[in-house]
């Protein structure tokens, strides 16, 4: 009982003396703007012929500096959610868990399945190796990754499951090869520095003009090792259209199916997404 008494005296003599402490800031900040419009009209008359100074304005309301609005995009989350994700956990999703990971699979297996992979060896003078099926699956990777990081938090948590399927797919396959254990670990920690380095380089291309993308090409994907411009022009406008091409496709369908259907590397009009394409009529004008 008497704690409680001490407890209940202590709050008050607290907050008295911070209600003091910020009156008296109040009244030190009133008397600074009222010495300086002071200031301000003594100028002002001593020198009427020099331009004169602006009045200020002081007033006792305070004013709250708004948040600023979420766009129609973004998603509410609540306190709970950004506590246990600050934690390192993934919070409730709008789908479920198990089917963005069964996509995330899929669309990995999108990047690895449907794709030339011995054309792009010819067409931009790649040597058959692991290493080069590497950096073209990668370059097929970043695209799905920049395409799903759209979709907001679910967005997100299929883009680890997609880069997660990636690194099982190549450790087995450097299994397969018949490669030792150390020079695997070698080979997936440089695998590592070469695939995050090229996704900065992607990133900063596709968002730049097409130097700065065919520069990213001739570092990572070409291991800056080309020689022949034309096919750096080539994989410059491959990029591009399957950016375009994969930016038309519906999120929802992306999230939940993950289903990616690449444009050829080579097309008589790579061009033709650009342009709406024109209603075809019969004879009768229908």
């Amino acid at each position: 009982m008497y704690r409680r008494l001490l407890q209940s005296a202590m709050r008050n003599i607290i907050n008295a003396s911070a209600s003091r402490v910020t009156f008296g800031k109040a009244l030190e900040q009133e008397a600074c703007l009222g010495r300086a419009l002071i200031a301000c009209r003594l100028l002002a008359s001593t020198s009427p012929s020099q331009t004169q100074c602006r009045t200020l304005h002081s007033t006792s309301q305070l004013f709250n500096v708004k948040e600023t609005p979420q766009t129609a995009m973004e998603e509410e989350v609540g306190a709970f959610t950004k506590l246990i994700e600050a934690m390192g956990f993934t919070g409730p999703l709008k789908y479920n868990k198990w089917k963005i990971k069964i996509a995330a699979l899929r669309m990995y297996t999108c990047c690895v399945e449907r794709i030339n992979y011995d054309e792009f060896f010819e067409k931009c003078s790649l040597p058959d190796t692991l290493n080069s099926w590497f950096l073209v699956a990668q370059l097929h990777v970043w695209i799905c990754l920049v395409r799903i990081r759209q979709e907001g938090r679910e967005g997100k948590y299929m883009c680890r499951y997609i880069v997660h399927s990636m690194w099982e797919d190549v450790e087995q396959r450097s299994k397969i090869m018949g490669i030792d254990a150390i020079h695997r670990k070698e080979s997936m920690r440089a695998m590592t520095e070469t695939f995050y380095a090229a996704i900065f380089g992607y990133d900063e291309g596709i968002l730049s003009d097409d130097g700065v993308l065919a520069a990213a090409l001739w570092r990572n994907m070409f291991n800056r090792q080309c020689e022949d411009p034309r096919q750096l022009e080539l994989m410059v406008e491959y990029v591009r259209k399957q950016m375009q091409f994969i930016d038309a496709l519906d999120g929802e369908d992306l999230l939940l199916t993950g289903e990616v259907n690449w444009r050829p590397l080579l097309e008589d009009n790579a061009q033709s997404i650009l342009k709406v394409p024109t209603p075809t009529y019969n004879d009768a004008g229908l």
